[in-house]
């Protein structure tokens, strides 16, 4: 038998060998997905970092929607986003000191944090050859292969002590801005044939304004502040999401902390979790070709409709970035970003294409709640506005979801303290049941 005829023999006996049928599910009270039959997650550990609310449940009524709030250590976050918008300052070593330690900081605590995090920016001359070495298309597998080659560099890299992954920690989070920013750089060479530049981190920066620096040089102000907010609404979003709870599982084998944070990048690359901005933003790029009037409600609905009956653009039957699994009303993160992003539309006279977006998000809500036929409200993600702010920045798609990465860190960090510092902690290990009748052994010359 040829090789290449047993790979898709092999493969063909898989199809098989996947089949189950759906009916068992119920009769097992399996969760699928983690979720309850109304679509809350199944409750599978306590934390006291973050929280996600997008209703409230009801006695007699059950799920009762509400505006979405998100919480990080029991703080809402238009509280702490509010203030940094009015005063115009940048927040997020403020926010992750705070989701870090479970406080907020002082000014002496915050002015420390601030130049911990600038000292251990900088990498090493060999970390940084390892970055150079790693040339690819990808940006968040070479995130992922760096961060397992800190191990390496790291003189206690098995340690579990709190004292030990606060500093792993720190180091993570200071050090994803300059390897997201080098690896870009290095792509462009590789790739597009440009210069490549390697900028140093400056100590008179903050992180955002540090990234802005070390990946383009040229900033705005308004830029940097765009930037340091999406990465303060990224920060953390409860211990559920994908990404984190692949931190936890894996941080509950007493594994290492690179490898941990491996699997949450790897769990974050998905198009269903942290790549599902640059799926909104190829969406949008279609329907300013497609929509010739980009006021025109009837035109934006027949065109969204065709989306939802599989007729037009890639035919899958959704719209991306609407709808959300724990959010009904609104989600609070995608509130706080349309807050600065008409401001920087203004700056840079792309207000009309704003416009547009805000009147999409408006009428895909409208029709896909129509098809619905139901009262239960959906909203647009953080999604839906995350890829055009970006691109407003003049950040390059390749480096969407590693942002993500950068903003998660934080979250993805605390969890793991979390998991490795409270008593009574277990291994996570859910239950998987196999339905297949026992089968008679035959030996190999009678098969």
């Amino acid at each position: 038998m040829k090789k290449e005829y047993l790979i898709y023999k092999l493969s063909d006996e898989v199809k098989e060998s996947c089949k189950i049928d759906n009916e068992l599910f119920s009769k097992y009270g399996v969760k699928r997905g983690l979720r309850n039959e109304d679509g809350t997650g199944v409750l599978v550990g306590l934390t006291n970092i973050g929280n996600v609310v997008g209703y409230d449940i009801d006695p007699d009524k059950g799920l009762v929607p509400i505006e979405g709030k998100l919480f990080y250590r029991g703080y809402e976050l238009d509280d702490l986003v509010s203030p940094l918008l009015k005063e115009k300052r940048f927040g997020f070593e403020e926010i992750a000191y705070l989701i870090l330690s479970g406080k907020l900081p002082d000014q002496e605590e915050l002015a420390a944090f601030r130049e911990l995090i600038y000292d251990n920016m900088p990498l090493d001359h060999k970390m940084l050859v390892h970055i150079i070495d790693l040339e690819g298309s990808n940006i968040m597998n070479i995130l992922s292969r760096s961060v397992l080659e800190m191990y390496t560099f790291d003189p206690n890299p098995d340690d579990i002590s709190r004292d030990n992954l606060m500093r792993q920690s720190i180091e993570l989070i200071a050090r994803f801005p300059t390897i997201i920013a080098y690896a870009y750089n290095i792509y462009r060479h590789t790739q597009h044939g440009r210069s490549l530049h390697i900028r140093h981190p400056k100590d008179n920066l903050c992180l955002a304004e540090n990234f802005l620096y070390m990946l383009k040089m040229n900033y705005t102000e308004l830029e940097a502040r765009m930037l340091d907010l999406l990465l303060i609404i990224q920060a953390e979003h409860g211990g559920g999401n994908n990404s984190t709870f692949t931190v936890r599982v894996t941080s509950s084998t007493r594994t290492d902390t690179y490898s941990s944070i491996a699997a949450g990048i790897g769990s974050l690359k998905g198009p269903l979790h942290g790549g599902a901005n640059i799926k909104v933003i190829n969406m949008f790029h279609h329907l300013k070709t497609q929509i010739k009037d980009w006021t025109d409600v009837d035109e934006i609905d027949t065109y969204l409709n065709r989306m939802l009956n599989k007729e037009a653009y890639d035919k899958s039957g959704l719209i991306y970035g609407i709808g959300h699994a724990v959010y009904t009303k609104s989600d609070p993160r995608a509130v706080e970003l349309k807050k600065l992003a008409g401001e920087l539309a203004k700056e840079k006279g792309r207000e009309e294409e704003y416009n547009f977006l805000r009147l999409l998000e408006q009428e895909a809500i409208k029709c896909i709640s129509q098809r619905r036929k139901t009262s239960k409200p959906i909203c647009s993600n953080v999604d839906f506005y995350s890829g055009f702010v970006y691109e407003m920045i003049g950040l390059p798609v390749e480096i969407y979801t590693p942002i993500f990465a950068m903003a998660r860190i934080v979250g993805w960090t605390a969890h793991r303290i979390e998991e490795l510092n409270f008593e009574g902690r277990r291994i996570i290990r859910p239950a998987y049941k196999n339905i297949l009748e026992p089968k008679i052994y035959v030996p190999l010359a009678n098969r």
